[in-house]
């Protein structure tokens, strides 16, 4: 390339990086807002209910038995993925992405040792597994489930319960109706589900925009400091239900077998909205999968066949999704989120996202909002409408003022869909060492609440 043209790309090019570390250190001073106006409301009142704003964590310098491994892990990932993203066949590609996300989760996770940091994480007061024991009768006990809802209701639920449709419990259930009772099993099954998010992820964006954006995006979607609280939450488990919806959505309008990619997402759709109320709202990035589809009409039928499923079976069960919406809206304005100020949440929720999405997708979120701008037909494009679909849904989700606090694990399964815009970044290992030293950090220093 002659010089007289090199030189005009290398400005633009160092451009874009100052630009991309400005994204970067504007994420970096919304968090340290958060922290240190959380501090300061906390110390004053306590009103914000955590322990180290904006996270539910505690100050605690640690290292564990997955320490060398997690350290190990990112430092392999940042040193090869990237030129193996590029290099392996496609199928292999998906296999090694969730080989490697499932160790970098699972070392993160056993930070904390195996008791704190996986078998006893889903059987708190407020968890899930804390009420199994009361759905020996299924049907009944669906059809009981908005009884307990309320506070003041006689043996009320547990938080995390009373605030999920039974869904999200019953898949605890029928893991112990099979053999796999208690916080052992669990923690394994949804760190094992929740890692196979970004598999999901990188099939959609091969299938929306092309293969190289996936492939570039591949390093940062199983490196994302996300998986802190994949390893062990129950809203991993939920990310990724969420996830492979999107995918076979994404695989149907673009022509890969739609009768029954669009039948099985609809299924998947359906599941989703009775393991979160809040995962509702995937309907507007299931929207932008529409626009981007080429075939957009013909697995309709299909998929909306498989989403009247579930919810038809619940209904029939006798449990009752807008009943007992309503009442956890009451439940949640009688527990913490009656207390917890919006004026702060409102904007530290956004703090929470920038941690668990990393520097990287800050930078990423910038250059796709250039490409929107642009209004870019291209790959690069469509990339950037999926991901401006996901902030759109988690911006709605922020401002409805029901994830005041804890959306570190709340919006996991938004955060999935986030990741994919650091595909547009250049110098991939910089980005990738800052994605996993944060995590180390947040992981080693914090005593998480998942």
């Amino acid at each position: 390339m002659p010089r007289a043209l090199r030189r005009p790309l290398a400005r633009a090019a160092r451009g874009d990086l100052r630009r991309d570390l400005c994204a970067a250190l504007a994420a970096a001073l919304l968090v340290l807002a958060a922290v240190l106006v959380g501090r300061a409301v906390q110390h004053r009142d306590g009103s914000l209910r955590v322990n180290w704003p904006p996270l539910l964590a505690d100050w605690h310098p640690h290292v564990g038995p997955g320490t060398p491994a997690a350290i190990v892990v990112a430092a392999c990932v940042v040193a090869y993925g990237p030129a193996l993203a590029a290099r392996l066949r496609w199928r292999p590609l998906l296999l090694a992405v969730w080989a490697a996300g499932s160790a970098w989760t699972w070392s993160l996770a056993l930070v904390d040792g195996w008791y704190r940091g996986v078998a006893e994480q889903l059987t708190t007061r407020n968890e899930y597994l804390r009420s199994v024991g009361r759905f020996h009768d299924i049907p009944y006990a669906l059809r009981d489930f908005t009884h307990h809802i309320l506070i003041d209701s006689p043996a009320n639920w547990p938080a995390h319960v009373a605030g999920h449709p039974p869904g999200a419990t019953l898949t605890f259930v029928l893991l112990d109706r099979i053999g796999m009772g208690g916080g052992g099993w669990a923690g394994a099954f949804v760190i094992t589900v929740g890692t196979t998010a970004a598999v999901a992820v990188l099939v959609a964006v091969r299938a929306l925009a092309d293969e190289e954006s996936a492939r570039r995006a591949a390093p940062f979607l199983l490196l994302a400091p996300a998986a802190v609280w994949v390893g062990t939450s129950a809203d991993g488990y939920f990310a990724a239900v969420a996830a492979w919806a999107l995918a076979l959505l994404a695989l149907a309008v673009t022509g890969h077998r739609p009768r029954w990619t669009g039948l099985a997402s609809g299924l998947l759709f359906g599941l989703t909205a009775y393991l979160s109320y809040g995962l509702t709202l995937f309907a507007l990035i299931a929207a932008a999968v529409l626009v981007l589809g080429r075939a957009r009409a013909r697995p309709l039928p299909f998929a909306l066949a498989g989403l009247a499923v579930v919810p038809a079976v619940f209904t029939a069960l006798g449990f009752n999704w807008w009943d007992s919406y309503r009442l956890l809206v009451t439940r949640y304005y009688q527990g913490a989120g009656g207390v917890r100020p919006y004026g702060y949440w409102v904007w530290a929720n956004l703090a929470c996202t920038a941690i668990i999405v990393g520097p990287a997708t800050a930078a990423g979120l910038r250059r796709a909002g250039a490409a929107l701008r642009r209004s870019d037909r291209t790959s690069t494009g469509r990339l950037a409408l999926l991901v401006a679909a996901t902030l759109l849904a988690l911006l709605v989700a922020d401002l409805s003022g029901m994830s005041k606090a804890e959306t570190e694990r709340i919006w996991l399964p938004f955060a999935m869909w986030l990741l994919p815009a650091c595909a547009f970044l250049s110098a991939p290992r910089a980005w990738l060492t800052a994605q996993a030293v944060l995590a180390l950090l947040v992981n080693h220093l914090l005593l998480t609440g998942w």
